[in-house]
């Protein structure tokens, strides 16, 4: 698995003279903030954020929205655990977790009832990425730190920790893709998220980017909605409309393209896809060629931490950028990219060892939490 440094670093080499220009600015941003190797500035970051040091310990909530997700649930389990470690656990007098669903206007009243309840700090994965200006404008007279991560508000009011979601789906895992074809020609089907989600659309615009430089490639759309399920049916339905497809680029939920594939005789063509067991597993013992790209549940605790850190006076970039882990099929190994005696739903990359040994969770770990409300 190549390192973000590296990938980084093959990028710099390629890039202008402004991309070097830009990246010295970032690096002046990036001085004195805290745990700069964690928590990067982001491309596009403007400034930092910092609040007034307020003595703890702290009560703090995790706003979740969509459920019934793999991913969400682990995410939730990985803050239980950290929270839970006693060097963590000191500064956290209260933890609450709720999940609201897909409803903006339920995520907005979750928040704001902790808001009116007088909690420190706020964790929350927005629904939509536009509709929250008025609740931050209420956090902010509150003097509640709020902290938006994985899928962000637009706003550069609060902290935001997320990939680069363009470079995630695009440089990295359609460029995968399409390097892995025998041609750049012919089919793509493209299996896109829940819309109205900026992680969503700025994941498809990387698509875009990318595929764009190849006039011979047709993509064709369907919504799989992160859920395995759905994205085994439209794949499913799609090769029944269209026929075989010379490549596949699934967000999340690509179990389901592995499932389809086998139930409908589809031969092994370049698929590129998350990082969940079962479709890792599902490409390495079926020699699919393919890539896969992970966003860490880990980015739970590695907000809620900056959420603490924000509230005893340290520093950030506003947009921070996590680290993208990725490999291929060929460099996949068991027990180290895939798990052959774990379930398929585990997300295999965990947590983000560059932010602290705290920051990775074992599968014993995470199996002993519950992802419930409480």
């Amino acid at each position: 698995m190549k390192s973000y440094l590296s990938r980084l670093r093959t990028l710099t080499r390629a890039a202008s003279a402004l991309a070097v220009a830009s990246a010295l600015l970032v690096q002046t941003a990036q001085a004195g903030t805290f745990m700069p190797e964690c928590y990067k500035p982001g491309l596009g970051n403007t400034g930092t954020i910092k609040y007034a040091s307020k003595e703890g310990p702290y009560r703090v909530a995790l706003v979740n929205g969509h459920t019934g997700i793999p991913w969400r649930e682990q995410m939730i389990k990985s803050v239980k655990v950290w929270a839970a470690a006693p060097e963590n656990a000191k500064n956290i007098t209260e933890l609450k977790v709720v999940s609201t669903g897909s409803d903006v206007a339920a995520q907005i009243a979750a928040i704001d009832n902790f808001i009116q309840a007088g909690y420190d700090a706020i964790a929350f994965i927005a629904v939509n990425p536009t509709a929250f200006d008025a609740v931050i404008k209420r956090a902010k007279k509150a003097g509640t730190v709020l902290v938006s991560f994985d899928n962000p508000v637009d706003s550069p009011s609060v902290l935001r920790i997320t990939p680069e979601w363009i470079e995630f789906e695009g440089a990295i895992k359609a460029q995968s893709v399409v390097n892995q074809m025998k041609e750049p020609k012919g089919k793509i089907l493209e299996i896109r998220g829940i819309q109205g989600n900026s992680t969503d659309r700025d994941r498809h615009l990387g698509v875009q980017k990318v595929l764009a430089k190849y006039p011979n490639i047709e993509v064709v759309e369907v919504v799989g909605n992160w859920d395995t399920g759905t994205v085994q049916k439209v794949t499913a339905d799609a090769i029944a409309v269209h026929g075989f497809f010379d490549a596949i680029i699934c967000q999340h939920g690509c179990r389901g393209v592995t499932n389809a594939m086998k139930a409908t005789g589809h031969p092994p063509v370049p698929v590129g896809g998350d990082a969940e067991n079962g479709f890792v597993k599902a490409l390495a013992t079926n020699d699919i060629p393919g890539i896969s790209v992970s966003t860490s549940p880990g980015q739970g605790p590695v907000a809620v931490r900056a959420a603490i850190a924000l509230l005893q006076g340290e520093e950030f970039p506003a947009l921070v950028n996590v680290p993208t882990p990725y490999v291929e099929t060929k460099d996949m190994k068991p027990n180290v990219n895939y798990f052959p005696d774990e379930p398929d739903t585990l997300e295999t990359v965990t947590g983000y060892a560059v932010c602290g040994p705290d920051m990775v969770f074992t599968p014993a770990q995470l199996n002993a939490q519950s992802a419930d409300n409480n």
